[in-house]
């Protein structure tokens, strides 16, 4: 702390650049630290030396190698018991993988044995179902096989006459040479008429189909044909509608020719008054012609000149026989 004029120096715990007043309580605060500044000892407290500093070490050298080795029995100690729990946990680990296993091993053949049953349920199940349906339809057949058996009797009861026919037939006809040949021959012609009346039908069917073939292909013409008329007509009117204007357009470009051509000869006409003016101006002033009949831009240059020339010698004459008249009716 500065006692009789301001420093610049800096401390732990400041700016020590600052009067008495107002750095007293830095000092305060500064004597009241011990972690930045030691208070020197009293002058009557004995200091210690060397022996006691060696004293204070080497009891604090045996109590930490009593800490050490108590810490090293403690380890050892629970090396010891670690080891033991390691032990009882690698058997207890070894019998829970064996049980493991073999509750796997149940699980998976009981999974096995149920899936197995399951497939042989559902086979038999279907087993089971065809069985029943193949016995409804044996009892079916049966039923019906009876009452085939019951309509046959009857009919061959009924029939009885015509065999005796067929029979006599038989024995009468040198065609056939048994009843079952004769029964041979009816069936052929039987099917034979079958197929006749078949064919017949799908010939009928065919000539049916051709015929609504032919009103289709009727129709699609008759489609086609007034589709072509009625593309004919559009096209006739877009004919006339275009004919008028080619008529309409033909009278506005003769208009616009016309014009044209009557615009043309004007020009011409300007063009060859101009060339008579300059001739007339030139031979008045008794000169050669300078220009071309295609500088017209000099040559109306020049008759404007000249035609302004005259413009103000007509002036000067008028302006001079006004000044005449006047003096001769004054005398």
């Amino acid at each position: 702390m500065p006692r009789r004029k301001p420093t610049i120096k800096t401390d732990v715990i400041g700016d020590l650049d600052l009067s008495p007043e107002q750095a007293i309580e830095d000092y305060k605060v500064s004597k009241q630290q011990d972690q930045y500044f030691v208070k020197p000892p009293n002058w009557d407290s004995a200091g210690e030396s060397i022996e006691m500093l060696y004293i204070a070490n080497l009891r604090e050298y045996d109590a930490m190698k009593k800490v050490q080795v108590q810490l090293l029995t403690d380890a050892k100690r629970q090396s010891a018991l670690n080891v033991q729990r390691i032990r009882k946990m690698y058997k207890m680990q070894e019998k829970l993988r064996k049980r493991f296993v073999e509750v796997n091993g149940f699980i998976k053949d009981c999974a096995d044995k149920k899936r197995s049953s399951d497939k042989c349920i559902r086979e038999e199940s279907v087993l089971h179902e065809e069985v029943i349906k193949e016995i409804d339809e044996f009892k079916t057949s049966i039923s019906s096989l009876k009452s085939f058996r019951n309509d046959l009797k009857a009919t061959t009861a009924k029939f009885q006459p015509y065999e005796r026919v067929l029979n006599d037939v038989v024995k009468v006809s040198d065609i056939f040479i048994s009843t079952k040949d004769c029964i041979d021959r009816c069936d052929a012609l039987m099917l034979a008429q079958v197929e006749i009346n078949e064919l017949g039908a799908q010939k009928l069917k065919e000539i049916e189909e051709m015929r609504q073939r032919m009103v289709q292909l009727t129709s699609e013409a008759a489609l086609t044909v007034l589709g072509l008329k009625n593309d004919l007509a559009r096209l006739e009117r877009s004919y006339v509608h275009s004919r008028a204007t080619c008529l309409k357009w033909e009278k506005i470009l003769s208009a616009c020719k016309d014009a044209t051509i009557s615009y043309n000869l004007d020009k011409e006409r300007m063009f060859d008054g101009i060339q008579i003016l300059y001739r007339l101006l030139c031979k008045r002033r008794d000169i050669t012609q300078s220009f071309h009949s295609h500088e017209i831009d000099r040559i109306m240059n020049f008759a404007f000149g000249e035609i302004t020339l005259l413009s103000s010698v007509l002036q000067e004459l008028e302006s001079a026989k006004s000044d005449k008249t006047g003096t001769g009716h004054m005398c």
